[in-house]
């Protein structure tokens, strides 16, 4: 089977936002669509071992800010490329509320949807959900950051290895799965988290 086939199928690029307990965490996804109106519903899909994922589980309420071309690859870094189990990512930032009380991005954002989850199934390495929309604003003309403008026109391309370094494994910088061996092929899927050989960093020795 020819995994890449699935990199045809169009998605968009979001901040997902929620809280319970005190804390609150956003992460990056790739994954939202509409599948119902009267009510407006919408199905997201995060993983499993994001703290995000913990937080909606618990307070069944998220926003979701619709990213835009204006995103640069910082934000992506602060909300997809680091854990909130062990950093603070809105440490920093003034963020204002929407009507659950969440934070959302104000700017590098097209539009907000505001979210409470009707329904949830565990899909292995993920966790669907089926939200009703609370409210929704549009905050900006801009165009919708797609997947493929992030892959084509926001991340960096990697760089080479130090010469005097030796790879001895790569490490995905979604999920934090690991595998090892000095070489990736271009092909390779993350088990854990779909994301491609891309988005694995080396680990070096």
């Amino acid at each position: 089977m020819d995994t890449k086939a699935m990199y045809k199928l169009s998605y968009g690029v979001f901040m997902l936002a929620s809280k319970a307990n005190g804390k609150v965490n956003g992460c990056i996804t790739n994954t939202c669509i509409q599948v119902a109106s009267n009510p407006t519903r919408i199905a997201i899909s995060v993983i499993n071992k994001n703290l995000t994922c913990d937080l909606i589980k618990e307070s069944k309420i998220f926003s979701l800010s619709i990213l835009d071309q204006t995103c640069s690859f910082d934000t992506i870094k602060r909300f997809g490329l680091q854990s909130g189990r062990t950093v603070n990512k809105f440490e920093g930032l003034t963020c204002p509320t929407d009507i659950n009380g969440l934070p959302y991005l104000m700017s590098q954002t097209c539009a907000l949807l505001s979210c409470h989850v009707v329904d949830s199934h565990d899909l292995g390495s993920h966790t669907l959900f089926i939200a009703e929309i609370d409210d929704a604003q549009t905050l900006s003309s801009n165009e919708p950051l797609t997947y493929n403008d992030y892959q084509t026109k926001v991340k960096p391309k990697r760089d080479a290895a130090p010469k005097d370094k030796k790879i001895v494994g790569w490490r995905c910088k979604i999920c934090g799965f690991e595998v090892q061996g000095e070489k990736l092929q271009d092909s390779y899927i993350c088990p854990l988290c779909g994301h491609d050989a891309s988005d694995f960093e080396p680990i070096f020795a």
